[in-house]
């Protein structure tokens, strides 16, 4: 799994997410209003569905799917949120991840 934390994200790279996302630009402008930063994970599907629940009960942020193609099958999730939060989420979901991993 893959994670970067954009803080202060610019205009084009909103843009792009709102683009990759599918939704309209006001509707992404009450989403992006009280967002400092961006978390982005990417993984398997399975692994993004449980890490947008883990993230939104930890920190109190909004999981977005980031749509696209890839050929692995990858899913990208941006988290938004203020930074603090964002970077409560991330630590969150890497502990949980490190922990479950090994259990069937």
């Amino acid at each position: 799994m893959d994670y970067r934390i954009i803080q202060s994200p610019s205009t084009g790279a909103l843009e792009i997410m709102t683009r990759r996302m599918g939704m309209s630009h006001n509707t992404s402008q009450e989403l992006f209003k009280d967002c400092d930063a961006v978390g982005l994970v990417q993984g398997k599907l399975i692994d993004m569905v449980y890490v947008a629940d883990i993230a939104e009960k930890a920190a109190g942020i909004t999981a977005v799917d980031i749509r696209g193609s890839c050929p692995q099958n990858m899913v990208l999730l941006a988290l938004f949120g203020d930074t603090a939060s964002v970077e409560t989420a991330i630590e969150d979901i890497q502990r949980k991840m490190k922990t479950t991993r090994g259990r069937k």
